[in-house]
């Protein structure tokens, strides 16, 4: 799973042969945030030097459902590219546009 938030991107996955989710990111102040505004249960920050995501860490998915709920409850904003410009900056907002027009005149 893919994940855009105003706190970060993140891709969400079940590795084979595991029982719990590896969160992974670009961006290790994503892990950050999410652990800190959502999630206190995400385990250390793990770095995978040499990956496409070269930072990541793990959690039951209970824990993670739960976090998703608290993301969900805190949508306030009119706008996401807008909030993303305000919360991380421009240079973030213009690549989430990039993804946005990517997929714009899907069928």
């Amino acid at each position: 799973m893919w994940l855009f938030t105003n706190i970060g991107f993140f891709s969400i996955v079940r590795k084979p042969g595991t029982d719990f989710l590896t969160v992974r990111t670009r961006v290790k102040h994503d892990l950050d945030a999410l652990r800190n505004q959502y999630l206190p249960e995400l385990s250390t920050t793990i770095s995978k030097g040499g990956t496409d995501y070269p930072w990541r860490a793990t959690v039951s998915h209970a824990a993670f459902a739960a976090a998703l709920g608290k993301i969900v409850m805190n949508i306030d904003y009119g706008n996401f590219k807008n909030e993303i410009a305000v919360r991380q900056g421009k240079p973030r907002a213009s690549r989430y546009g990039k993804v946005w027009q990517a997929l714009y005149d899907m069928p």
